[in-house]
């Protein structure tokens, strides 16, 4: 929907400018709208270094759908397998076909971009594809897609510009690297695949190709799923290893070149290559272990998925006074989600020292709309913030790990309840017992509080959705014990934890003497 023409009525053109058309973004412009205000949004993206266009939603919108399709085409290939001790029978041998999938996804993203676009013009939201900068207080200069600029002014304006993949900085990555923005712009499958970095996009795009019968090593630059609880992630590591996954430890990518064709028994662990695929040149990668000791090996694709930076350096925040981390570009903000200049906020992956997920960002935009216009004071509530990881084995959390359990609390005031769990339908094909695991955390002097829920199986966010809603309200180890369990259904192991991590411990110790 473009600005209209008509000079503003007020002193601005706008009450509201929200420059970045991502979840938060995209949250406070509409619920602004709903309240009567005249509000415009930015968005104008730069290409990926492999030249894909970004759509309206933002990163995290979009890939969290993408994550999604993918790790689904990854659960079906496995209950084909489980299909048939359920009594299904096969006429021929199940084999996936990339280019259906990417088509599929990419016009889903296309879809859904689209569908925004139609909702900011129902409620009223102005939309321009465009960069933004803030040239002075209450001014942004507007740059179209063919270079023509004009000024716009805001009573108030909102950063809301998300965050992109980072790249290491090494000889070779950003020419022949992918990020998971790219990936999806292979017209081939990605052949035998180094995912540099452990973070949840490194671990969950592993899974995804190890899924689809790939080869896939997984180099932990330099940690395992960090800011989560780790002894879960080593479980997730686990299941990975046994699933295929290969782990490179210890080590760094120093350098990455172009070499010759790929070899055909490289290019997928089920199927034969294609023409085309062998044809492909290779990647060979330099590797650095601790001790400076360097070995090269050959791989069709290489994902980086070495974290995510704020996309704020060149939207003129320096020129205002909005103060942002020097080493991270993301804003500084206050309970309110205030920067430094009171007339500019910040929402989203933008923002410094704060969790980021889609939900959470929708929230604390509608929250801070709120407060805007209709006279709210509730703030968005950063803790308890629920999240999830679409690996193979699903892992979602919420509140504390057991680490920073402990070291908030002390171990002396933390238990931790836990068991495995064998799914139901997991049963008949005979699937692994010790994959699926729910641990839950608690403050011992505070009446067994819980303060941290993790959950490994199927479905695992959608079975924490309705805790995290009782965490909220203060939920006890009590309560939980006396919730009445649905059968059959995984969920019911929550209500029925007695095994501490203690006693677990115990047992082992007298069982090795």
């Amino acid at each position: 929907m473009d600005p209209p023409n008509e000079p503003s009525l007020g002193p601005y053109d706008y009450d509201l400018l929200v420059i970045g058309g991502g979840s938060g973004g995209l949250a406070v412009a509409k619920e602004a709208a709903e309240l009567r205000r005249k509000v415009l949004i930015l968005d104008l993206v730069a290409p990926s270094p492999r030249g894909k266009e970004r759509e309206l939603g933002g990163s995290s919108l979009n890939m969290d759908s993408t994550r999604k399709f993918l790790q689904q085409a990854s659960l079906l290939g496995q209950a084909i397998q489980d299909s048939q001790k359920y009594g299904w029978r096969l006429k021929e041998h199940a084999s996936h076909g990339w280019t259906e999938l990417v088509e599929a996804v990419q016009e889903q993203v296309k879809t859904r971009s689209l569908e925004l676009r139609r909702e900011l013009k129902s409620c009223g939201v102005f939309y321009l594809n465009a960069r933004g900068e803030l040239v002075e207080p209450h001014t942004v200069e507007v740059t179209d897609v063919d270079g023509r600029k004009r000024r716009l002014t805001a009573e108030t304006l909102v950063i809301a510009t998300g965050d992109t993949p980072q790249y290491l900085g090494i000889p070779g990555d950003r020419e022949f690297c992918l990020t998971s923005e790219d990936l999806l712009s292979l017209p081939h499958p990605p052949g035998r695949t180094l995912v540099v970095g452990g973070s949840a996009e490194g671990l969950e795009f592993a899974g995804f190709l190890r899924g689809l019968g790939l080869p896939v090593a997984v180099m932990l630059q330099p940690d395992l799923l960090p800011g989560f609880d780790q002894k879960m992630a080593q479980k997730i590591e686990n299941h990975m290893i046994v699933s295929g996954v290969d782990f490179l430890y210890h080590c760094s990518l120093s350098k990455v070149e172009q070499t010759g064709a790929c070899s055909e028994e490289d290019v997928s662990g089920d199927s034969a290559p294609t023409p085309e695929q062998v044809s492909r040149g290779r990647l060979r990668v330099t590797i650095t272990s601790q001790e400076g000791q360097t070995k090269q090996e050959d791989f069709d694709t290489v994902l980086l998925a070495v974290g995510r930076k704020a996309s704020t350096s060149d939207i003129g925040l320096e020129c205002v006074g909005v103060q942002c981390r020097q080493d991270t570009g993301r804003i500084l903000v206050n309970e309110s989600d205030q920067t430094s200049v009171d007339h500019i906020y910040a929402v989203g992956s933008v923002q410094h020292g704060r969790p980021s997920t889609t939900g959470l960002s929708v929230h604390a935009g509608t929250l801070l709309a709120r407060r805007l216009y209709r006279g709210d004071s509730i703030l968005c509530d950063y803790t308890n913030v629920p999240a999830v990881v679409l690996t193979p084995v699903e892992y979602s959390a919420c509140g504390l790990s057991e680490e920073k359990a402990n070291l908030t609390f002390g171990e002396n005031s933390v238990e931790v309840y836990h068991s495995y769990y064998w799914p139901l339908e997991w049963t008949l094909p005979a699937r692994s017992k010790n994959s699926c695991y729910v641990k839950v955390i608690c403050h011992i002097p505070d009446q067994e509080r819980v303060v941290g829920v993790h959950v490994m199986g199927p479905n695992a966010g959608d079975v924490l959705q309705g805790f995290v809603v009782a965490m909220k309200c203060g939920l006890t180890k009590r309560q939980l014990d006396a919730t009445v369990g649905i059968h059959p259904g995984s969920a019911q192991v929550l209500s029925s934890l007695t095994q501490t991590q203690r006693m677990s411990e115990a047992m082992m110790v007298r069982g090795n003497c």
